[in-house]
């Protein structure tokens, strides 16, 4: 479940142009120890930030669509604007895309971040790797995720400089057959029908408003 938590993390589908962790709760710091923030240097030279997750010592897994002519991982992080020894920056040597992304239906938006060799992470209290699933990995729905990230509170709220979480519950696939897109091969369908909360912390990922489910890609990253 460990796993789940993290493919969550980064893998909803950019629809609404949101960065939310509605109805969640700062995460205790360091208490996500494989958690990445990302600084990305945009193709047009413009600034932006995603989120992913440290796999490996030399491996960060996030979204395709972050991908940009320069990259900084920054591991160890809870509060953005509060600078501590756990921090490690790593530079990125390689940005290896999902080959079969799609950036119109966001299949695939998956992107695997190859870290300098000689600087590869060291592994501490707040620096983690976090297992991934299996290829025959199944998740039955019903079971509860937490899902973290440093994106916005609310819609009309700036992002939080702290890491939060909120808990997503597994839905059948047919609860987002909804979503024009949504493909139950390679998507699984998260939400609470009964409330109002949504998680969408690293770059602009759908929401969960008015308690919807909303679909979240599900890959095997050692397709890679």
């Amino acid at each position: 479940m460990q796993a789940l938590i993290l493919l969550l993390v980064i893998l909803f589908a950019p629809e609404a142009g949101a960065e939310e962790i509605i109805g969640g709760m700062e995460s205790k710091p360091h208490s996500r120890p494989y958690m990445a923030h990302l600084e990305i240097i945009t193709d047009s030279g413009s600034a932006a930030n995603c989120g992913g997750f440290l796999i490996s010592q030399k491996f960060v897994m996030t979204a395709a669509h972050c991908e940009g002519r320069k990259i900084t991982v920054t591991l160890g992080v809870h509060n953005l604007t509060q600078e501590e020894s756990t921090w490690q920056r790593r530079k990125v040597a390689e940005q290896i895309v999902h080959p079969n992304y799609n950036s119109f239906t966001n299949l695939n938006d998956i992107m695997l971040l190859k870290v300098l060799l000689s600087f590869l992470a060291k592994l501490t209290h707040a620096v983690g790797t976090v297992p991934l699933p299996t290829r025959s990995a199944f998740i039955q729905p019903g079971r509860v995720c937490r899902t973290a990230g440093w994106g916005k509170t609310g819609v009309m709220k700036p992002g939080s400089d702290v890491l939060r979480e909120v808990k997503l519950r597994i839905m059948n696939g047919k609860a987002c057959d909804h979503f024009q897109l949504f493909d139950h091969n390679l998507q699984i369908c998260v939400g609470n029908p009964r409330k109002k909360r949504s998680k969408e912390g690293i770059s602009p990922f759908h929401s969960c408003t008015q308690g919807k489910p909303m679909p979240a890609q599900e890959r095997d990253p050692q397709e890679h």
